[in-house]
């Protein structure tokens, strides 16, 4: 495919990134001619120095034979004007980042497709799934499901109560005589394992699984963690984030949010019947322990201040906050929450660019999802008929080595993968892969 992409940010650069790996044809287009260059120098992108709405700009990028053009620029307006044009200058689809709500609301009476955007992305709305997302289980630190939880990857902390400490996967089987659950992916010291047979879970690793929904309730126990529900949650910060966050939670838990700005107070209470809005600092220690901050299940912070939402996050783990979730600005943060305690941290740049891949993925995708952290794509397969991987058992299926089938979704139930697993048309296959040999693992999805 030739895709265009307009603005070179984060989320621009990443979604770059992904669409290299799989050998798309990429243009970039940005004002900032250093950030071209920096870009251009890490991956094989063509470049445009030049504002995306300018028809001669657009005509340089070609944009008349492009199969799709993604506006990720800073400006919501630049990125709803890049995608009109662009496709009255010929393009076959359009993305939109926008950064107002009333786009996702009121998508079907503006109708945005005849005024030639086909797709619009709200981060903040991407944010908030993924809170809801984080706080489903309080003993995982990443939570998301397929197929409405016929099957789950989950990740988990491997502390000195674990059973699975210093065993190796081999060594762990006895441990899960039903197999309803599968050892995906290991994060430790900020590198990504790729578990084998031999590979033994060391302490403060960050293990991921797939697994059955008994499997769940089985890797909770052998990591010697106890389900518990979240009923207090206490939101630092009113940003677009914050109010869309306390919208969506407060419909199942009891919510109150914090707020430094006095007039932003006042508009976040005639917006929010259900939340508590409390007007304060929320670096201030002896405000958050005035507003019960030690009964709080979860907080989560969501300030504009990415310091101010790590530390925040820090001093409520500290009073016993059992879920603890931080905006960060910066992408690189994402590796730090498992060395500095802090249960999650989510990106709405990376969230953003991570959602337009899955939009853009062909060939019998699913879903797709990532691990903060961890560099490995987790994408859902549907298989069709005279694919690859239904020729042979999975074990003599020569599976790329820096890949591995967690599990399938048939007839409405998952099971977790072995190496005598074998596939149909119309399974779903949930594999997880790294970014060099996905294109790869591809393949044997694909129509022989």
């Amino acid at each position: 495919m030739k895709i265009i992409i307009a603005g070179s940010g984060d989320v621009g650069f990443h979604l770059a990134k992904l669409l290299t790996q799989e050998n798309q044809d990429i243009v970039l287009i940005d004002i900032d001619q250093e950030k071209l260059k920096q870009v251009a120098n890490k991956l094989d992108v063509v470049t445009v120095k030049g504002f995306s709405i300018s028809y001669s700009v657009l005509e340089e990028a070609n944009v008349s034979q492009a199969d799709l053009l993604i506006a990720v620029t800073s400006s919501e307006e630049t990125n709803i004007a890049t995608a009109i044009i662009a496709k009255h200058l010929g393009v076959k689809k359009t993305v939109a980042r926008v950064s107002n709500s009333e786009f996702i609301l009121n998508r079907s009476k503006l109708d945005l497709k005849n005024l030639g955007i086909d797709e619009v992305i709200y981060p903040e709305g991407l944010a908030t799934t993924e809170i809801q997302w984080l706080l489903r289980e309080v003993a995982l630190t990443d939570n998301y499901d397929f197929d409405r939880g016929k099957l789950s990857l989950i990740g988990i902390t491997i502390d000195s109560d674990s059973l699975l400490l210093g065993k190796s996967n081999i060594e762990t089987a006895y441990l899960n005589p039903d197999h309803n659950f599968v050892t995906i992916a290991i994060l430790r010291n900020n590198k990504t394992v790729i578990p084998r047979g031999e590979t033994r879970f060391q302490l403060n690793d960050h293990a991921y699984f797939i697994a059955e929904p008994e499997g769940v309730d089985r890797v909770l126990d052998l990591t010697g963690r106890k389900r518990s529900k979240i009923k207090y949650v206490m939101i630092l910060g009113g940003s677009k984030t914050g109010l869309n966050a306390a919208k969506v939670l407060s419909k199942n838990y009891k919510v109150q949010i914090i707020e430094q700005n006095k007039n932003r107070c006042i508009e976040l209470s005639d917006q929010l019947d259900d939340t508590l809005v409390v007007h304060g600092d929320g670096r201030d220690i002896g405000l958050l322990k005035a507003e019960g901050i030690s009964d709080m299940d979860a907080f989560i912070a969501v300030t504009g201040n990415t310091e101010t939402n790590i530390l925040s996050c820090l001093v409520a783990k500290n009073h016993g906050v059992k879920k603890t979730i931080s905006l960060v600005e910066n992408i690189d943060y994402i590796h730090l929450s498992q060395n500095l305690g802090i249960d999650a941290m989510i990106n709405k740049k990376l969230i953003t660019a991570n959602f337009i891949f899955r939009y853009l993925r062909q060939g019998g995708v699913i879903s797709m999802t990532s691990i903060p952290g961890v560099e490995a794509e987790i994408v859902e397969y549907q298989i069709k008929e005279n694919s690859k991987i239904t020729t042979k058992q999975l074990k003599d299926l020569n599976f790329p080595r820096d890949a591995i089938v967690g599990g399938v979704i048939r007839n409405r139930r998952g099971y977790a993968a072995t190496g005598e697993s074998r596939f149909i048309p119309g399974d779903r296959v949930v594999v997880l892969s790294t970014p060099d040999c996905i294109r790869e693992v591809g393949e044997f999805f694909n129509e022989v």
